[in-house]
């Protein structure tokens, strides 16, 4: 069991490392917040990526941004998503994700799929970035819709319990999907694996949903939590998202008008 952990703890630490010290290099005005609490000291050199993407600075920013200063935007990074699938080789559940929010709202995000087609053979194209800004889009996968009449429920694999299985009982699905990471939830509904993404328990935390709900908005769907209240992502936030998570890429209303009243009473904002 340590051994899983340390590694996870490990993994965790140098990638976290990586994007933050690499990204308040370049702004170093913004305020991360990580999922590690890592001790300040002088990260390897080599850990520190520099680089940018040219096609993506080709793109014009969405006018309501341009105005945005550095220091208004707080950016929540989880370095290593589905930690528990990761240690279990699970690793197509797993996720990085940056998140960026202005104004307290998830504006843009990054889902890095690092083992994306990792079981395809030799031959394939290991790993792929999703990313979007709302007003612009979001690109690296293929917008799916799920089809059309089916329930099909993706929620947690590692975390269940008797309310998070009630949850999903009062929904009726027709299937239920568990799989690990919440960057991994989003991408089933984006390329239609997936109907809803509902998790009725307190868990998931601010750096899991940031950069997920932007790549959601940016393509029409919606994520709250099960009471259908909005994340806020400004710095002062409790990192927990205590509520619980609901999301769809479409026909959110219909899961969010079926959620239990004793499921919501369970779980207080």
């Amino acid at each position: 069991q340590t051994g899983a952990n340390d590694l996870q703890t490990k993994a965790d630490r140098m990638v976290q490392m990586s994007i933050c010290a690499s990204l308040a290099r370049k702004f170093p005005k913004v305020t991360i917040i990580g999922e590690e609490e890592l001790p300040p000291h002088d990260v390897a050199e080599e850990l520190i990526e520099d680089g940018h993407c040219e096609e993506i600075l080709k793109k014009p920013c969405p006018p309501q941004y341009t105005g945005i200063k550095e220091e208004e935007l707080v950016i929540w990074v989880d370095p290593l998503d589905g930690t528990k699938e990761y240690t279990e080789g699970l690793l197509d559940h797993v996720t990085v994700l940056i998140g960026i929010a202005y104004g307290g709202k998830a504006i843009a995000g990054v889902i890095n799929q690092p083992y994306y087609n990792y079981e395809a053979g030799a031959d394939a194209v290991l790993g792929r970035t999703i990313w979007g800004v709302l007003g612009m889009g979001a690109f690296g996968f293929e917008l799916t819709e799920a089809p059309a009449g089916k329930h099909i429920i993706v929620t947690t694999r590692s975390h269940s319990s008797a309310l998070v299985n009630d949850c999903i009982t009062a929904l009726n699905p027709d299937t239920v999907i568990r799989v690990g990471g919440a960057g991994n939830k989003i991408i089933q509904l984006i390329e239609g694996k997936a109907s809803a993404y509902v998790f009725a328990s307190p868990g998931c935390k601010k750096w899991d949903t940031c950069a997920p709900e932007a790549i959601l908005h940016a393509v029409g769907g919606k994520i709250t939590d099960i009471h259908g209240n909005s994340f806020h992502y400004n710095k002062e936030v409790k990192h927990m998202n205590s509520a619980g998570v609901l999301a769809a890429l479409r026909n959110y209303d219909y899961y969010a008008s079926r959620i239990p009243n004793t499921v919501k009473q369970s779980l207080v904002p």
